[in-house]
């Protein structure tokens, strides 16, 4: 089917992990991986909060492929809250492992920031519910659009 492809997929262990104040979301959420030998998951949910929060938005009326030109990076220092952190971690192309995590954080103010996560600190806690998936034949590349995304092996 052109512009959509698919593979199904059955759901594994399922795990709840507490990441502990000042340690990095993205490299415990790799190491948990590697010591639990999880090589294609998502993340169902996570609450707690967050500091040294660093993420990337595409700009406005930016065209593709997604360029650092077209992107902005943000740097939040916080304390925030913890709204939403969904993604998935498969294979990569050059790493055994690859997150791409998506954040939302609140401000104090009430203010909602969110966008490409490319790195946080735990402030108080962070609890994340995370479902092993069962599928073979599936890695991340850099697509033509510029963004490092999922595909099918042959696809």
């Amino acid at each position: 089917m052109d512009g959509l492809w698919y593979k199904e997929c059955r759901q594994g262990r399922r795990f709840i992990i507490k990441i502990t104040p000042g340690e990095s979301l993205t490299d415990k959420i790799l190491q948990f991986a590697y010591k639990e030998n999880v090589h294609n998951a998502v993340i169902l949910s996570a609450v707690g909060s967050v500091k040294h929060v660093r993420l990337r938005g595409i700009k406005n009326g930016a065209k593709l492929p997604i360029t650092p030109a077209r992107i902005t990076i943000h740097e939040l220092e916080g304390p925030l809250e913890l709204l939403s952190l969904v993604g998935n971690i498969f294979p990569g192309e050059d790493v055994l492992l690859d997150c791409h995590l998506h954040i939302m954080v609140g401000k104090s103010s009430g203010e909602v920031v969110g966008g490409h996560l490319f790195d946080a600190k735990v402030y108080a806690t962070c609890e994340i519910i995370l479902t092993e998936l069962e599928v073979e034949g599936v890695e991340r590349h850099v697509s033509a659009s510029g963004i490092s995304t999922y595909y099918i092996n042959g696809e």
